[in-house]
């Protein structure tokens, strides 16, 4: 069963940039995709990017392409999430999440097509 826990999550300014990293365990078995979403309050969780590991396509919500970057580790069996530029509008408790699936471009987005989610770290951009 795999099971997901995010890190590097805080504070920053305006301008600033964090890196979130998210520690797979339990064994996917190469075919599944990572993704990253993102919830603000009383808001349904919003896609941010993802990457299929088999192939490490990647796609990012328009919000994020151009500042933020996925990336995945296979022998660390981790997912990071570099983020620069940040803006308040930024602020959201941000998730990692694992399909079993290669998801394709068209589903990618979807947050149910994820099975397995992490507890969130809370991201708070501000001055």
């Amino acid at each position: 069963q795999v099971q997901l826990t995010e890190s590097g999550g805080g504070w920053v300014q305006p301008g600033g940039s964090l890196r979130l990293t998210c520690n797979v365990s339990g064994r996917p078995d190469g075919t599944h995709t990572m993704a990253w979403f993102r919830q603000f309050p009383h808001q349904e969780r919003e896609f941010v990017a993802a990457v299929r590991w088999s192939s490490a396509a990647k796609y990012y919500a328009s919000s994020a392409e151009g500042r933020f970057t996925i990336s995945s580790d296979n022998d660390e069996n981790t997912v990071a999430l570099q983020m620069n530029s940040l803006t308040p509008e930024d602020t959201a408790v941000y998730y990692c999440a694992h399909s079993p699936a290669p998801l394709l471009r068209s589903v990618v987005k979807q947050y149910f097509r994820y099975e397995t989610w992490g507890p969130g770290t809370q991201v708070t951009v501000s001055s």
